[in-house]
């Protein structure tokens, strides 16, 4: 028995716009597409106040959360909207670690959930194609129908109460006069990170001795920078608005945790899963972006001719495509596109898109089991990897190299993998950057690597203290 009301309003607003609106509520969400291109990125999807809250840690963390799913899930139906209501939240990396029976080593010092997932009756989407809003309510938990329609109906006039004050049109971010203006950084010089630089320099070594060992072929390794906030002026919305505006990407998004807020500038889809069809696009291989057009050019044609890039995309490629096979129908697994160069405002990256059909004796949660966490940041192969990983990383990557996005009511699936990914945890904040190492990696050339991906958010640290900054002496 299924209840879905649609309002539909004939102008788009700013996703960022709607979470400033809707600011105080609990659990906001944020799946946000700023960059709509080569038909990725059509959808925004917010909401908050989600009727239900799951936080686990531990090896049965998705068997728990796929049992508290199915108390709602239902059959799959029409709608206007590719996610009109279901569940997000994340999944952290170091789940995998009970995957793959692999023993922890590396300190737990932020101590972070494995998953935190709400479970959502109203999404508020943002059709850019079609310059639309809608927003959908379905009026869970209720299960008597007369009741759920009740719920379904009231529940959406609260939305369109809230949306009655008029927007300023035309605005691309944030209206400023909704934002903070206390620099949430105290320097963006403050930052530190997990490893010295000649610690992640010899590091880099021993992957290179594992690789020559025959041990593995590829792995990504990752360093973390930490940097103190202002404490509660620190306003995450408006640290998302500078990233984003930074860097526009199509599966960037921010999560309101609790005690975590989330802020994720991520280019890369994990796993979507829509009527049987799976998709996943793994990235491999990065070049900054030229300050001339000369430049930019020589830069693109170099990471078009790398054979180191074009190895270690084809064997997470490959990884990818078995992990496909373990739950999709016989033959049905494909690489539907290899190496595609795509062009981000800091970056060239090298994306493959596997596609394949998802067994019908399988559902989402298999699908996660077989492919979490994605082979583009782990290294191939998987286990293997993730075990030097856990020797050599000095603290867990908790979100980071997870995945964050949604999975409605019917089993269709959104996730992204939580790269370029700020963690907003009370005074701190922290992000995590890495590269994949191959045989003929260099330590120099993967350690810049890790600083040209920090590029963004390091930039939007320095951007928003000016920001705040300039408005704060404005208003003196």
């Amino acid at each position: 028995m299924s209840v879905l009301l649609t309002k539909t309003y004939d102008f788009a607003v700013d996703a960022l716009e709607l979470c400033a609106r809707f600011r105080q509520e609990p659990y906001l969400f944020c799946l946000d597409s700023s960059r709509f291109d080569q038909g990725q990125g059509r959808y925004s999807f917010v909401g908050f106040d989600p009727f239900e809250v799951f936080k686990a840690s531990g090896k049965n963390t998705l068997s728990l959360l796929k049992k508290r799913y199915a108390r709602y899930s239902e059959a799959s139906q029409q709608t206007l909207t590719p996610f009109a209501g279901g569940i997000v939240g994340y999944l952290g990396y170091d789940y995998g670690l009970y995957q793959g029976k692999i023993p922890a080593r590396a300190k737990d010092d932020l101590n972070l959930p494995d998953a935190v997932w709400g479970f959502y009756d109203r999404v508020l989407t943002i059709d850019h194609l079609h310059k639309k809003l809608y927003v959908t309510s379905n009026g869970l938990p209720e299960k008597n129908k007369a009741l759920r329609e009740k719920r379904a109906a009231a529940r959406l006039e609260d939305i369109e109460r809230a949306l009655a004050r008029p927007f300023k049109r035309g605005t691309q971010y944030l209206i400023p006069d909704e934002l903070s203006i206390v620099s949430p950084f105290k320097s963006p010089g403050d930052l530190a990170s997990n490893f010295t630089k000649d610690e992640y320099l010899a590091t880099i070594r021993k992957v290179l001795d594992h690789i020559a060992a025959g041990d593995i072929y590829q792995l990504n390794l990752s360093q973390r920078f930490t940097c103190d906030t202002a404490g509660e002026n620190a306003d995450p919305l408006e640290i998302c608005r500078v990233l984003r505006q930074l860097s526009p990407v199509s599966f960037g998004g921010y999560f309101d945790a609790g005690a975590l807020k989330l802020i994720s500038n991520s280019p890369e889809m994990f796993l979507r899963l829509r009527d049987g069809k799976v998709q996943t696009r793994p990235m491999k291989g990065t070049r900054p972006r030229g300050r001339e057009l000369s430049e930019d050019r020589r830069l693109r044609s170099e990471i078009e001719q790398s054979a180191k890039d074009k190895a270690e995309l084809l064997m997470i490629t490959d990884l990818e495509r078995n992990d496909l096979g373990k739950v999709c129908d016989y033959g049905s697994v494909r690489v539907k596109e290899m190496r595609a160069i795509e062009e981000y405002k800091y970056v060239f990256q090298a994306t493959s898109s596997v596609e394949g059909m998802l067994r019908h004796d399988k559902d989402c949660f298999d699908l996660i089991e077989a492919c979490f966490p994605g082979g583009s940041i782990t290294g191939c192969p998987k286990i293997r990897a993730m075990e030097i990983i856990e020797e050599l990383e000095p603290t867990h990557r908790g979100p980071y190299t997870g995945s964050m996005g949604y999975i409605d009511f019917a089993g269709n699936m959104d996730l992204n993998i939580l790269i370029r990914t700020l963690l907003h945890c009370g005074e701190k904040i922290h992000f995590q950057v890495g590269g994949g190492i191959v045989a003929d990696s260099t330590p120099e050339g993967e350690y810049e690597e890790t600083l040209v991906k920090a590029r963004a958010l390091r930039m939007c640290l320095e951007k928003q203290r000016s920001y705040a900054q300039t408005n704060h002496l404005a208003r003196r």
